[in-house]
């Protein structure tokens, strides 16, 4: 049974022991009605509200959420360049991320699992989806973070033994020095030119 599964179950027992208490609230008075009505209004809510949050929040972790909105389209298309300098689609096609959490796992400071002020901008996020619009062009909140390349590569032997990274490897891991903005890694998404290229088409 899937967790899902489980969920809908356990909000259809709430639902119907719910319903017997309001139609008959006389079964309250004694010990065991006063024990499923506490089961019935208080512990399965709980659980049923807990174990939506976190199927949502596994949910928002997949590479199909983030694309769900409109406005990120272009940003799923990029993933299909077939251009090794495009460094996302580079990572995606060669499953040096997983495919499913792709954003997730590139992003991971950007998400309702980051700091404070990432939960800020979520909320800011679903404001502008759903009320202001979204502000264009979309950009970064602030320069990506070199954390987020090292938490994958920082220990790989083909990154510590090329001379390049072992040369600036102080000033990569204090962010002093950018992997994206500094010459060797600058080709990112580049939405603004996919009508420029070539895609990959996966069998």
């Amino acid at each position: 049974m899937t967790p899902l599964a489980i969920l809908i179950v356990f909000l259809i027992v709430t639902i119907v022991l719910i319903a017997v208490i309001v139609a008959m609230p006389g079964v309250t008075r004694t010990q065991g009605g006063k024990v499923l009505a506490f089961l019935a209004l208080f512990i399965l809510p709980s659980i049923c509200g807990w174990s939506g949050f976190d199927q949502h929040m596994e949910r928002a972790k997949t590479t199909q959420f983030c694309l769900s909105c409109h406005i990120m389209e272009p940003w799923g298309r990029s993933l299909h360049v077939d251009d090794k300098n495009y460094l996302p689609a580079w990572h995606f096609q060669n499953n040096r991320v997983p495919r499913d959490h792709a954003c997730f796992t590139c992003h991971t400071n950007y998400t309702m699992y980051g700091d404070f002020n990432a939960k800020i901008r979520g909320f800011h996020h679903v404001w502008a989806q759903y009320v202001t619009g979204p502000k264009l062009p979309i950009h970064l909140y602030e320069p990506y973070n070199n954390r987020e390349c090292l938490h994958c590569h920082g220990e790989a032997r083909v990154f510590l033994e090329n001379p390049i990274h072992s040369a600036q490897i102080d000033d990569l891991r204090s962010n002093t020095v950018s992997c994206l903005s500094s010459g060797c890694h600058d080709t990112i998404h580049n939405t603004g030119h996919l009508d420029e290229v070539k895609f990959w088409k996966p069998e």
